[in-house]
């Protein structure tokens, strides 16, 4: 990070830059001359420019950003974006960083979650001015701050441009319905009774990749630039004790979209649609025309994947959540 501060200090008339250190920092000291001229500065690979004229200094801040690979249980959230009045996964998590590591903390995250959603996988970054002395002794301090329904099990040093939302490929999601009534998740999955036909959702869902606009499943006033995802996945099955998974990847989601699509792949397994009804909907552009959102508590975040220059996954092998 590079900014010009309008000091004359020692640069004297005629003198040579000169870098005097100050704990993370570095002040460029620059002589006095006329016209302007450009100052840049690098980190990792990373370089800033500024346009300066006259004597001035040149603050540059080094940082160290990290990666946290966490997971979380939405309940009790209002989603993973900081809110002005309501709880957040990212204002808690926040929190806790700032208490641990004394001092304002930015976290970002690998992408929205909306209420009542989990995620068994999530990745977020944020930036310290000097390296964290043990990572692995901060992740276990961080977990004994924060509340028992959020989870970090890694910290992993990162370049200081690799983003956890900008640079994530690939995301998934997957949801869960229950075909029986059952106290023991109905807290974790949408607990649905009327029999449903899985073939026939699936040949509805294989239909997904082909699409490009996914306009129909996208939720009104969310200001996205564009409705344009590419799914990679989407697939239904069933396990052992009956128990529905739906699995969707693709390179990006819009808000409310795979609770929309599954609302909509539902009513084609009980009959209200056929696996065409599906494609005239998809192809329709109508936010009218798709399902009711099936409900948030089934749905998590199970994956986000990066190209791996900038980060492979560490934590959280995949495994069944119930």
């Amino acid at each position: 990070m590079v900014c010009v501060r309008r000091d004359a200090g020692d640069a004297a008339e005629n003198a040579p830059p000169r870098i005097l250190r100050c704990g993370p920092e570095f002040f460029l000291s620059l002589p006095v001359t006329s016209g302007r001229r450009r100052v840049s500065a690098g980190t990792g690979g990373h370089t800033v420019s500024r346009s300066v004229s006259g004597p001035c200094r040149v603050l540059i801040f080094w940082t160290m950003r990290y990666f946290l690979e966490l997971r979380y249980n939405g309940a009790a959230y209002c989603g993973w974006q900081r809110q002005p009045d309501r709880p957040s996964v990212q204002q808690t998590l926040e929190g806790a960083l700032a208490t641990l590591l004394r001092g304002r903390v930015e976290v970002t995250g690998a992408g929205r979650t909306d209420t009542g959603v989990n995620a068994s996988y999530y990745v977020a970054h944020f930036d310290v001015p000097q390296p964290v002395a043990d990572p692995v002794q901060t992740v276990y301090k961080l977990n004994f701050l924060l509340p028992g329904d959020i989870a970090v099990s890694g910290m992993t040093p990162v370049a200081d441009d690799a983003h956890a939302r900008f640079h994530a490929c690939e995301r998934e999601y997957i949801y869960l319905i229950e075909p029986r009534k059952n106290p023991f998740t109905r807290h974790m999955t949408w607990q649905y009774y009327v029999p449903l036909d899985v073939e026939r959702m699936n040949r509805a869902a294989e239909m997904l990749p082909g699409f490009r606009d996914f306009t129909s499943f996208a939720k009104l006033n969310s200001n996205n630039r564009t409705n344009i995802c590419r799914v990679m996945q989407a697939r239904w099955q069933t396990d052992a004790d009956g128990r529905l998974c739906f699995t969707i990847r693709a390179d990006r989601f819009l808000r409310n979209m795979v609770r929309a699509i599954v609302g909509t792949l539902v009513d084609v397994g009980r009959g209200r649609y056929t696996p065409e009804d599906f494609r005239s909907i998809v192809e329709s552009r109508d936010l009218a025309r798709s399902s009711a959102g099936a409900p948030a508590q089934g749905l998590f975040l199970s994956d986000v994947r990066y190209p791996a220059e900038v980060f492979e996954r560490r934590c959280f092998t995949k495994c069944d959540l119930l």
